[in-house]
């Protein structure tokens, strides 16, 4: 059974930062795909960001410069690292898993496993 489990959340002051961890467990190989998606109140879930098991990384254009997103294969976690944060990233973010893509890895229906989800917040 994989299971991935967030933490890191928080609330924190307009270009504060946070970092977010997500531990996949229950996988007999890794990941081909893991991601952070966003949903705010009343909004659609949107991707934030991703990255495949070779490295490669994508970043929506809103957080581009601020967020980056990294894993430790070995300990079968990835990150994001939250700068500059803005009241508009205030969200339940998600941590997300698959092991095939055959689209953008920002399209929420491309992922099989999730997380429960952590709260961020973000005051002005």
């Amino acid at each position: 059974q994989v299971q991935l489990v967030e933490s890191g959340g928080g609330s924190v002051q307009a270009g504060g930062s946070l970092r977010l961890s997500c531990a996949a467990s229950g996988y007999t190989s890794s990941p081909y795909c893991m991601a952070w998606l966003r949903q705010a109140p009343g909004k659609e879930r949107e991707g934030v960001a991703s990255i495949k098991s070779d490295g490669s990384a994508t970043y929506a254009d809103f957080v581009k410069g601020r967020f980056t997103i990294s894993q430790d294969n070995a300990k079968n976690t990835v990150y994001l690292q939250m700068n500059n944060l803005k009241p508009d990233d205030t969200a339940m973010y998600y941590c997300a898993a698959t092991s095939t893509l055959l689209g953008s890895p920002f399209n929420p229906t491309q992922y099989d496993y999730w997380g429960q989800g952590t709260q961020v917040t973000v005051s002005s």
